[in-house]
């Protein structure tokens, strides 16, 4: 329980704070300037993630706040380049957004925090309904089964057990060749048109006959878009001058640097963070 004293305690900001956080049922007012805690104030307590995430979602508030600002100088069109969209208009920066990131520990663990808690909502993993052992086979042990693609600590290949950390620069060109599979797994949504087709370019390039591109995205649909997907969208919009793709919109991507869509996979049951395989060749 918290008491706090003032000789002005209904102008003091901790007071006008605490009473937000009294209608959001964080806290309850027991007595004048006097608070108590519900068990709702344990998920933004120290190591709580949700305290993480809080603090992700802040740092798109300025951004949210200047969009109406940076349309109206634009022109209402989506942007098309991550390097100059509302993020960087809204921070007054030349930066990229994980650059941006990067350079602060607190948002970086923020961000990390985040990216690593999301997961756990997306529904059926990809080799779940991904015919796996039919499709990703390799004619000897030294021949490269799969690469991860933007990776990260490599969470989606951490189950085989075999997985091999390289650092690497997709956009640069990709020094794996002939891989039977290269896979990317909500990579694309955070790049327009104008710089995923650079990442999938190289890939077009290191692959062979015999290698397929495998990609594993949320997936929108073509009309009827839940609130989650529409407000995932706009997220992608502010924050990377990208967005959420629709089938559509994928296979015109993936058809612009030469590949051909020869499956789309899809979970038995789709919940809010679902994703959808694209399973593609070159042309």
């Amino acid at each position: 329980m918290s008491t706090i004293l003032s000789s002005d305690l209904y102008s003091t900001s901790i007071v006008r704070l605490m009473r937000i956080l009294c209608g959001l049922g964080i806290f309850k007012e027991v007595s004048v300037a006097t608070f108590e805690s519900t068990p709702l104030a344990k998920a933004y307590a120290t190591g709580s993630p949700f305290k993480q995430i809080a603090i992700h979602l802040a740092s798109h508030a300025p951004i949210a706040a200047l969009m109406p600002n940076y349309f109206a100088e634009k022109g209402y069109n989506s942007p098309n380049d991550t390097f100059d969209g509302p993020f960087q208009y809204a921070l007054s920066t030349k930066q990229h957004y994980f650059d941006w990131v990067a350079s602060d520990p607190r948002l970086q663990h923020a961000f990390n925090t985040v990216m690593s808690t999301c997961p756990g909502n997306r529904g059926q993993d990809w080799f779940e309904f991904y015919p796996v052992e039919e499709k990703l086979r390799v004619s000897t042990p030294s021949d490269v089964l799969i690469v991860d693609v933007g990776g990260n600590i490599g969470e989606d290949l951490a189950q085989p057990e075999v997985i091999e950390a390289m650092d690497h620069d997709f956009f640069s060109p990709q020094p794996v060749k002939g891989a039977k599979a290269y896979y990317l797994r909500l990579v694309l949504h955070d790049w327009p048109d104008k710089q995923a087709k650079l990442i999938l370019g190289h890939l077009r390039n290191a692959m062979t006959p015999g290698s397929v591109l495998l990609i594993n995205e949320t997936l929108v649909p073509e009309s009827g878009v839940p609130l989650y997907d529409a407000w995932m969208d706009m997220t992608m919009l502010a924050v990377f001058s990208s967005l959420n793709r629709t089938e559509t919109q994928f296979r015109e991507l993936l058809g612009s640097v030469g590949f051909e869509v020869i499956n789309v996979w899809k979970p038995e049951v789709a919940v809010p963070g679902s994703t959808a395989l694209f399973e593609a060749v070159v042309q």
